[in-house]
């Protein structure tokens, strides 16, 4: 028996040996992607002009006064007109759709997560938003913060910008296993960790009030289209056309947002399905476009809309 016992202690030692072995080697291989793939993207020292001003001047009424915060995704990393930025996309959408005009300041910061949205609404108080939007969670995944936290600190920005009145359009962290640079298997990695934050920003932000666009694989099916031209110049950052396809999702989800603020009855959506926050954030992950805002305890799942696009 105790040679049985001997044999079988040392067969399972061989296993375990081997198991490790090739545990250390998968991971070996995964940061040797990411040493890879971080030459491969590019960097650039320019920055985008900042969009901060008025848009749709011409429109009647008072401006709406609009704020946008997070990473560099919202900074419109990469492109190199005023008009190509996220904030002037965004504002440009909501005033030809709205009729009127938009006040937009921009706090986002290239390299911000979700412990620096804080900081930036601070730095915006005087503005006092009435619309925000917030788009954060790659630099999130890139530092490996685990999704609770990050999503936990997205919920206290929403909350806070609720507090002060302001409607909030959350877009979650892009599926960065679209990124041409990252190679499998560290593409799959990366895309479960999109995904899972995704999830979680996405029942954070909607306990705090605000509505959820998934962002997700959104890119996929233009990078598909149009190519390497789909990605700025260092390959990682969309270009002007990558923006535009999320802002235009973001502006819609926006412009719901405001009517149904303006006239809830007369607004609130009468489509889409009902389910637990949950079960909405996993089917808005599944599902890029997909938008998801709170009713009761509930939540509604909005199926992808026409995108708006600003030009």
């Amino acid at each position: 028996m105790s040679l049985l016992r001997h044999r079988r202690t040392k067969g399972s030692a061989k296993l375990a040996l081997k198991f490790s072995a090739g545990l250390v080697a998968f991971y070996a291989v995964l940061i040797g992607q990411a040493l890879w793939a971080r030459k491969k993207i590019g960097t650039t020292k320019e920055r985008p002009p900042h969009g901060n001003t008025v848009y749709g001047v011409d429109s009647p009424g008072e401006p709406i006064r609009a704020l946008l915060i997070g990473d560099s995704t919202a900074v419109g990393y990469g492109v190199k007109k005023r008009e190509q930025t996220p904030a002037a996309q965004l504002a440009e959408g909501l005033s030809h759709v709205l009729d009127t005009p938009i006040s937009m300041r921009s706090e986002a910061v290239v390299g911000a997560s979700s412990i620096d949205l804080l900081d930036q609404i601070e730095a915006a108080v005087d503005h006092k938003p009435e619309m925000a939007f917030i788009l954060v969670g790659a630099n999130d995944i890139r530092r490996q913060v685990r999704p609770s936290i990050a999503a936990a600190r997205l919920g206290v920005a929403v909350r806070t910008l609720r507090e002060t009145g302001a409607e909030v359009v959350v877009g979650t962290v892009p599926d960065m296993g679209t990124i041409k640079v990252i190679l499998p298997p560290l593409r799959n990695v990366v895309r479960h960790w999109s995904r899972r934050l995704a999830r979680a920003q996405t029942v954070a932000a909607v306990d705090a009030g605000a509505r959820v666009v998934s962002v997700g694989d959104l890119m996929g099916p233009l990078f598909i289209k149009l190519g390497d031209g789909f990605f700025g110049e260092d390959r990682f950052h969309p270009s002007a056309a990558g923006y535009a396809n999320v802002c235009g999702h973001l502006v819609s989800a926006a412009v719901a947002s405001w009517r149904e603020r303006d006239n809830e009855e007369a607004h609130a959506e009468l489509y889409g399905s009902i389910m637990s926050v949950p079960a909405a954030a996993q089917e808005a992950a599944d599902h890029s476009g997909t938008e998801v805002v709170r009713r009761g305890r509930l939540a509604r799942v909005l199926p992808r809309r026409k995108a708006t696009a600003s030009s």
